[in-house]
């Protein structure tokens, strides 16, 4: 992962919190962070929970695949932890929030999402089909994915 300029603490703990933020938003249908706005975001998931990172501090923030649900639709499309979520349906997410991702992202039950991401395996797109969120086996801490690749 490219955090070169930011201190390892920091980048941990942003992560973690972003993370946690992810999960706990795919379960409760609600955006993050509480920005006084009552959306009820659609129940469609994929199984992911999103990371912010940059190369630089000051540098534009990317977003990177934190946790793979090992039993999620994401994990069946290939989607890898690590890998940098670089367009929604076609539509690149630089610039925009993470709120706006997780947005675009989720979805109705059944649908399609195409994700454009970058990873080890060089550039390409995944066809994701959402699954509810309720549906996805809750496991022990952890078992969302392995850090490693």
């Amino acid at each position: 992962m490219r955090m070169f300029g930011v201190p390892i603490a920091t980048a941990l703990i942003m992560g973690l919190l972003v993370a946690s933020s992810a999960m706990a938003e795919q379960h409760t249908g609600q955006a993050p962070y509480g920005h006084g706005s009552d959306i009820k975001l659609p129940h469609g998931v994929i199984g992911i929970s999103l990371q912010i990172g940059a190369e630089h501090v000051g540098d534009p923030a990317v977003l990177y695949v934190g946790m793979v649900h090992p039993e999620g639709p994401a994990h069946q499309a290939g989607l890898q932890h690590g890998d940098e979520v670089v367009s929604v349906d076609g539509t690149a997410v630089t610039g925009k929030s993470y709120e706006q991702v997780v947005h675009m992202i989720r979805g109705d039950v059944g649908t399609v999402v195409k994700l454009g991401v970058k990873g080890e395996n060089g550039l390409r797109e995944l066809a994701v089909t959402r699954a509810a969120g309720d549906k996805l086996p809750k496991g022990p801490a952890g078992s969302h994915g392995s850090a490693g690749r």
